[in-house]
């Protein structure tokens, strides 16, 4: 590789850019230089910060190189980047390591995101609260024009990455993304992917290193004169998903330097969610108990006590276990609904032992005690019941483990006082 840059006789003249945006590109001669003035003339008029523009030629063979230095002569803050190799992660490592920007981005040279959603992107990386930050086509708010081919397989590829690597962000191969330079100066060096998996591996680390990747609902229509190889570069995306899955990755320094500390509650301070989660929960639990009474007096009519309460407790303790996991924590989906199910069970072996202890007990206080008594002191013990039902289910059985991404960290200041 042997990168080289176009002197600009006017940097002095300019302010330090704020964000530096890379358009990698390989044999574009003829779309470049209408692209590159469309953002430039954006960036102008509506990015409210110093920016700069490096073209980052990937050992095109056309005019492509010649084009992006008459860009550079005519255009204030527009730089150009030689590589004699191709490889847009190769591009993208090369510009973004010898940038001073504190804030780097890249889009595809065809613009198929909408620039409006530049200021969203970076706008978090700027005042210090996120780490990267990426364009989604796949988020809720999105809004894309493509064909059906390239949404299947964006989509398939993101639910393998899900699957294999456990990756929380939407949408990996979006061309429209944005890193810290102080970020970028930890990760960029432990990235393997000198091609198209650059993205997932930056991302994949970003997340496993504890980073916050802020997401952007972006309006994208496709390029039909795109010329990504699908098949080899699927391959290429395989490989590359072993490669993490299976291998170690060196990420405890990263982690110590840049990662998000956990979250400490201060004393006294109410858990998070416990207020929404105890009015679902009881409400959840008062039609429960209404179904409960209802199916108790009417088995009551044809068995003994302690038969009806075994069977009503049983068929709304699984209605109840169903309800909650859903509505009350936030559960949906068939993943460990049978798990969730056997440890309602025992959960409700306590109901169990409290109902039909307080039954068992009834008589020697209460001489032939009436029906409503018995009702009324099932009652009582199902609101114990109850109460440890619900610190069985929050601490117990509906537990989510802590991630590695903490959901806050206090802004940091970026480089040059920004």
């Amino acid at each position: 590789m042997a990168p080289s840059s176009l002197p600009d006789h006017r940097a002095a003249e300019r302010p330090v850019a704020v964000l530096d945006v890379v358009i990698p590109v390989y044999n574009e001669e003829t779309d470049l230089a209408p692209c590159v003035r469309r953002l430039h003339a954006y960036l102008t008029e509506s990015f409210p910060y110093p920016f700069r523009i490096t073209i980052a030629d990937n050992a095109s063979v056309d005019g492509t190189l010649v084009v992006a230095r008459e860009l550079a002569e005519v255009l204030p803050g527009v730089g150009v980047l030689h590589l004699d190799r191709k490889g847009r992660g190769l591009a993208l490592r090369s510009a973004w390591s010898g940038s001073d920007a504190p804030v780097l981005a890249y889009m595809d040279v065809d613009l198929s995101t909408d620039l409006a959603a530049l200021l969203p992107l970076v706008a978090p990386l700027i005042s210090g609260h996120s780490d990267l930050a990426i364009g989604t086509r796949l988020g809720r708010g999105s809004r894309v024009v493509r064909g059906a081919k390239r949404e299947i397989i964006s989509r398939g590829y993101n639910l393998l990455l899900r699957g294999t690597l456990a990756a929380r962000f939407s949408d990996a191969q979006c061309g429209f993304k944005a890193i810290r330079r102080d970020v970028a100066d930890r990760l960029l060096p432990l990235v393997r992917d000198t091609g198209w998996f650059f993205d997932t591996e930056l991302l994949v680390l970003a997340q496993r290193a504890g980073l916050r990747i802020h997401e952007v609902p972006v309006d994208w229509v496709d390029d039909p004169d795109s010329r990504v190889d699908i098949i080899p570069t699927a391959l290429a995306d395989l490989r590359g998903i072993w490669r993490l899955a299976t291998g170690a990755i060196p990420l405890t320094e990263v982690r110590a330097q840049l990662g998000r500390a956990p979250l400490t509650a201060p004393s006294g301070a109410v858990p998070a969610g416990l207020p929404r989660q105890l009015v679902r929960f009881a409400a959840v639990g008062i039609a429960s108990t209404l179904a409960y009474i209802a199916l108790y007096a009417l088995l009551r009519t044809g068995i003994g006590a302690q038969p009806a309460n075994l069977l009503a407790l049983l068929v709304t303790a699984v209605a109840n276990t169903a309800a909650n996991r859903r509505l009350t924590f936030g559960i949906s989906g068939r993943r460990h609904v049978a798990r969730h199910h056997l440890q309602g069970l025992l959960v409700f072996a306590v109901g169990i032992g409290l109902t039909s202890g307080a039954l068992a007990l009834l008589p020697r206080l209460v001489a032939h005690p009436p029906r409503s008594v018995e009702l009324l002191v099932l009652v009582g013990a199902n609101l114990v019941a109850t109460v440890v039902r619900f610190l069985l289910l929050r601490i117990w059985l509906f537990h989510r483990r802590p991630t590695s991404v903490s959901p806050w960290r206090s802004p940091r200041s970026l480089p040059g006082g920004i």
